[in-house]
């Protein structure tokens, strides 16, 4: 089932299974005395993902032991059982997750980033342009594809450039000033 033909949850069914989860936003009385409004659903729905996403971290903590893998795999069934067979639904959900990740790895209210968080945002910016440009290259878009890839390349130099940069602040490489002319 295409995710379009679906009709959209409500504001109010939203705010109810964060009520059920014991994890609903404190309302403003003043400026919502009528409860949740749809201008609330995106908002909401965040606040839903973060409640989802706390729980399954908690539940499926990595330390290398095979259970704890198989607990992670068992979230994966049940996500591409939501999902379900639609390949190019599925994509778009990934993408759509690695831009969310991208802009909090970013931290969007920061001036300048440490190099670390630098090159990690252009890892998951990578990734959201390669899956773009695939996505380009199965529906037969060349300059679709192009642009993508073009976007992966210079989020790949922005990756070597960040893992150098904290290369230098650690000490493990001369920066410029260090560097001699021969």
């Amino acid at each position: 089932m295409s995710i379009s033909s679906e009709r959209p949850v409500s504001a109010e069914q939203i705010y109810a299974a964060l009520t059920a989860l014991a994890a609903e936003p404190v309302a403003d009385p003043e400026k919502r005395p009528e409860g949740p409004q749809e201008e609330d659903r995106l908002h909401l729905l965040g606040s839903l993902l973060a409640k989802t996403e706390l729980e399954i971290t908690a539940a499926t903590r990595l330390t290398g032991e095979e259970e704890e893998i198989e607990d992670v795999l068992e979230t994966l069934l049940g996500w591409g059982e939501q999902v379900g067979a639609d390949p190019g639904l599925a994509v778009n959900v990934l993408t759509n997750r690695l831009q969310r990740t991208a802009v909090q790895v970013s931290e969007p209210e920061a001036e300048e980033l440490p190099p670390g968080r630098e090159a990690a945002f252009a890892a998951v910016m990578t990734a959201v342009y390669t899956l773009g440009a695939q996505l380009h290259a199965d529906r037969g878009d060349t300059e679709g594809t192009r642009h993508a890839l073009s976007g992966a390349e210079e989020a790949l130099i922005d990756i070597l450039q960040g893992i150098h940069d904290l290369r230098i602040a650690i000490g493990d490489a001369p920066g410029p000033e260090e560097q001699t002319d021969d």
